[in-house]
C-alpha cells in the first residue's frame, strides 16, 4: 500500500495502526520492521511500542538504512572486508562518525589546502572537507563511482566559466582518492564505505537471499527523504514480503542536500496494489486561515493549479515592519510573552523560526526570552561543537588542566569558561577575575588563587564566587598531577564532579547538560574508532581538542531531539524544526526579508542537483535551472510550515536585518503580493 499526501493528514498514525493490527494479527514483532529515513523520524513508532496497552511491544525494529548498513557490514566483515581492498581484514574494522571522519581526511585536505589546489574558492579546510565527504555519500547513493563527481560536476559547471573552479572540482577528486586508499589501510569505515560494503553484500545471492527473508512485514517512513538506494532496495524488496506500507509527503524532500530523491521515491507508487491519498489535515482544522494562507502561497508561487484564496479569506498570519533588527527582535519577545501570560498558550506550542539561527539571533532573543521568564530551547544540528557555550567551557577548562598540549586559550575563553561555569558570576566580574588569576606565560601556576587577590578586588568578585572558583581551580591541578586520563574521562569527570554540582553554572541547566554528553560521546568515539588499541591519552587528548577547535561538524545526537517535550519556546533554523515532525500552535518566522530562505548554502565543490540520477549527463547548470529550484525549495518550506501550526503565523520583517544588510528577499516580495490581494491591516513598530 502506498500512502500519499500532505503533512498532517494521518499518514503516520494510519502506519502506526497498521503495525499493530499486523501484530494483533499474529505476526512475530521480529517479523516487522520499520525503516525511516532518519533516527529521529523514529519517535512517534517507539512511543507507540511503549504504551503498555497496545499489545505486545516485542522485537519490531526501527531502524534507518545506515543502520540495516552498518548491522550487515559486522556480521559479514570477515566476506567482504578483503574482496573491497581492505588491510589487515581479519582484523575488527572501524566505524567512524561524521566527526571522525572529518578528522581523518583532515590532513589531505590540509596538505591540499597549501599547495593552493584549492584557491579558486573562499571556503575553509573544515568545509572542503565535509564537502567532499558529502560527494563521496551521494555517489555511493547514486550507484556511482566516486571518480566520477569531479567530472560530473565539471560538465555542468560548463566550458565557458573559469576553468579554476573545474581544477578544484580535480583537487577534490584527488583528495577524495587518497582519503579513501588511507581508509582501506586502517580498515575505517565512514557511511559512504559502509553503504557500498552494503551494496557488495546485496549483490550476493545467499546474503541477498537472507536479508530479505529476515521480514515479512516493511513500513517504510517518508520515502521522499529517503536516498536512490534506499528505493532501489525497497524495490527489490518488496516481491519478497507479505505485506508492506509505503508512506510519501507531497511536499516534502527537504534532504534533497543529504541526497533525498523524492521524485524517485514517488515512483515506487507504481509498483504498489494499493494507493491511498489523504489530503484532510488534522493540524489546520482548527484554522481555516492556515489553508486560505497556504493556497496564497501555492497561488504566488505558481504552483500547478493552485487557485488564490477567496477575496474575503481572513489568512492566519500577523505581522509588523520594523526599522532595525533589535526592534523587531523585542516585538517577538513581547508577543511571546502575551501568547504565553495573556492568552495561556504553553511555551512548548510557540516555535521561533530563522533561515538560519546564529549565535547572536540565539543569545539576544534568548536574553530577551529570559528577562520575561519565558523558558526556551535551541537546537542548531549543522553547528561546530565549540560553537556551544557549554562545550566551549568545558574545551577551555581542560585545556587548562593539560598545559602540555601547549595550548593557550585567550584570556577572553578563560573570561567566558568562568562566567559559564560559576553561578552568579556575570561576564563582567569573570573579566576582572581571569585578568587578575590567569597567568598564561607563568612555568608554575596557569591559575593563581583567590586568596593572593587583593581585597578591594575580592570585594568587586564577591567571596562567594571566589570560592567556587578555588574549588574548580583546585579540582584542576589536582587532575594535572595524577595519570592521563581518556579525554571522555576527563569531560565526564569534570561535569559531573564540579559543573553539575549547586553553585556551578551547569547545575539544574539541562541544555548544558545535553551539550556535555554530547561532547563526552564525540570525544569517546574519537578514541575508539580511531586509536582503539592505543593508551597515549595525552596525545589522543591534544588531537581531540585540536580539531573541536579547527571546528569540527557535530554528528547527529538523538539526544538534542529529545528535548521537544520539555515546556519552553523553541528556537530553531527552519529546516531543522521541518525534520523534526512535530506540529505548534503559533509559529514565528524571522527575517522573512533576508535570502536565506531562499538561496542555497555556498557549496563550491557539491551540487544536490547535479549529482542526482535525475540531471542529465553534461547538461550545463544555469541561472534558470538555479532560479527553478530556488522557488520549488521555498514553496516547500512555507508549505511545510504552515501544514505544521495549529493556529497562526507571526512574521518578523525588519528594513536591516542581522548584519545591516537590507532586508529584499524573495519571501518578502512574496508576502507583499499576498497582501496586496488580502489586505491585513499593515503595522509598524
Amino acid at each position: 500500500m502506498f500512502v500519499e499526501g500532505p503533512f498532517g493528514t494521518g499518514k503516520t498514525t494510519l502506519a502506526i495502526e497498521t503495525l499493530f493490527a499486523w501484530l494483533e494479527d499474529g505476526v512475530p514483532p521480529e517479523r516487522i520492521l520499520v525503516m525511516v529515513p532518519q533516527r529521529t523520524l523514529a519517535r512517534r513508532y517507539l512511543l507507540a511500542l511503549r504504551e503498555a496497552d497496545r499489545g505486545p511491544l516485542g522485537d519490531v525494529q526501527v531502524r534507518t538504512l545506515d543502520g540495516l548498513a552498518q548491522e550487515a557490514v559486522r556480521i559479514y566483515w570477515p566476506l567482504i572486508g578483503r574482496e573491497a581492498g581492505f588491510s589487515e581484514p581479519e582484523r575488527e574494522p572501524r566505524f567512524l562518525t561524521i566527526e571522525t571522519a572529518q578528522y581523518a581526511i583532515a590532513d589531505f585536505v590540509r596538505e591540499a589546502v597549501h599547495r593552493g589546489e584549492f584557491d579558486a574558492i573562499s571556503v575553509s579546510p573544515q568545509q572542503i572537507a565535509r564537502q567532499i565527504i558529502d560527494n563521496l555519500g551521494k555517489a555511493v547513493l547514486m550507484g556511482i563511482d566516486y571518480r566520477e563527481i569531479p567530472r560530473l560536476l565539471a560538465a555542468a559547471w560548463g566550458p565557458e566559466r573559469p576553468r579554476r573552479q573545474v581544477l578544484a572540482y580535480q583537487a577534490a577528486g584527488r583528495v577524495a582518492q587518497a582519503y579513501r586508499q588511507y581508509c582501506l589501510e586502517n580498515r575505517l569505515l565512514d557511511y559512504p564505505l559502509q553503504i557500498e560494503l552494503f551494496t557488495r553484500l546485496l549483490e550476493k545471492p545467499e546474503f541477498r537471499e537472507q536479508f530479505f527473508s529476515g521480514w515479512s512485514h516493511l513500513i517504510a517512513e517518508h520515502l521522499e527523504e529517503e536516498s536512490p538506494l534506499a528505493h532501489d532496495l525497497i524495490r527489490a524488496w518488496l516481491p519478497h514480503l507479505e505485506a508492506a506500507l509505503l508512506t510519501y509527503e507531497t511536499d516534502g524532500g527537504y534532504r534533497v542536500f543529504l541526497g533525498a530523491d523524492p521524485q524517485g521515491a514517488y515512483a515506487l507508487r507504481e509498483i504498489c496494489d494499493g494507493v491511498l491519498t489523504l489530503t484532510h489535515s488534522f493540524v489546520m482544522a482548527e484554522s481555516p486561515g492556515l489553508e486560505a494562507l497556504q493556497a496564497e502561497i501555492a497561488y504566488s508561487l505558481r504552483r500547478p493549479g493552485a487557485k488564490p484564496a477567496p477575496k474575503d479569506s481572513d489568512l492566519a498570519f500577523r505581522f509588523a515592519f520594523h526599522d532595525y533588527y533589535p526592534q523587531m527582535l523585542e516585538w517577538v519577545a513581547d508577543t511571546v510573552a502575551r501568547l504565553v501570560y495573556e492568552e495561556g498558550i504553553p511555551p512548548r506550542e510557540i516555535v521561533i523560526l530563522a533561515p538560519f539561527l546564529s549565535d547572536a539571533l540565539r543569545f539576544s532573543l534568548g536574553q530577551k526570552l529570559e528577562r520575561r521568564g519565558i523558558p526556551y530551547l535551541s537546537h542548531r544540528p549543522s553547528r561546530a561543537l565549540r560553537d556551544e557555550p557549554a562545550a566551549r567551557c568545558l574545551l577551555t577548562l581542560v585545556a587548562l588542566a593539560h598545559p602540555q598540549w601547549g595550548y593557550t586559550p585567550p584570556q577572553e575563553d578563560v573570561a567566558r569558561a568562568l562566567a559559564q561555569a560559576i553561578e552568579g558570576l556575570d561576564p563582567v566580574r569573570a573579566r576582572l577575575l581571569a585578568r587578575i588569576v590567569y597567568r598564561p606565560n607563568s612555568r608554575q601556576e596557569t591559575l593563581t588563587p583567590f586568596e593572593i587577590i587583593q581585597p578591594e578586588m575580592q570585594n568587586r568578585i564577591t567571596y562567594v564566587a571566589g570560592e567556587r572558583y578555588d574549588y574548580l581551580r583546585e579540582w584542576l591541578l589536582a587532575y594535572h598531577v595524577r595519570e592521563p586520563e581518556p579525554l571522555d574521562h576527563v569531560f565526564s569527570r569534570l561535569f559531573g564532579e564540579v559543573l553539575s554540582q549547586p553553585g556551578y553554572g551547569f547545575h539544574d541547566d539541562p541544555d548544558a547538560g545535553r551539550v556535555a554528553a554530547e561532547l563526552v560521546e564525540s570525544a569517546r568515539k574519537f578514541r575508539q574508532s580511531l586509536f582503539p588499541d592505543e593508551e597515549a591519552y595525552l596525545e589522543i587528548g591534544r588531537r581531540y581538542y585540536s580539531i573541536v577547535d579547527q571546528g569540527l561538524l557535530a554528528a547527529l545526537y538523538v539526544a538534542s531531539w529529545r528535548d521537544e517535550l520539555a515546556n519552553a519556546v523553541f528556537m530553531a533554523p527552519a529546516y531543522t524544526f521541518l525534520m523534526r515532525n512535530r506540529v505548534a500552535t503559533v509559529q514565528f518566522w524571522l527575517d522573512v526579508g533576508s535570502t536565506g530562505w531562499w538561496e542555497r548554502l555556498y557549496q563550491p565543490l557539491t551540487h544536490p542537483y547535479v549529482l542526482s540520477r535525475h540531471w542529465p549527463p553534461g547538461r550545463v547548470w544555469t541561472d534558470a535551472d538555479e532560479f527553478e529550484r530556488q522557488q520549488d525549495m521555498l514553496y516547500r518550506i512555507m508549505s511545510g510550515l504552515v501544514r505544521r501550526c495549529r493556529r497562526e503565523i507571526y512574521l518578523g520583517f525588519s528594513d536591516l536585518g542581522e548584519q545591516g544588510d537590507e532586508q529584499r528577499g524573495p519571501m518578502l516580495r512574496l508576502f507583499q503580493q499576498i497582501l496586496r490581494r488580502h489586505p491585513q491591516g499593515e503595522s509598524r513598530a
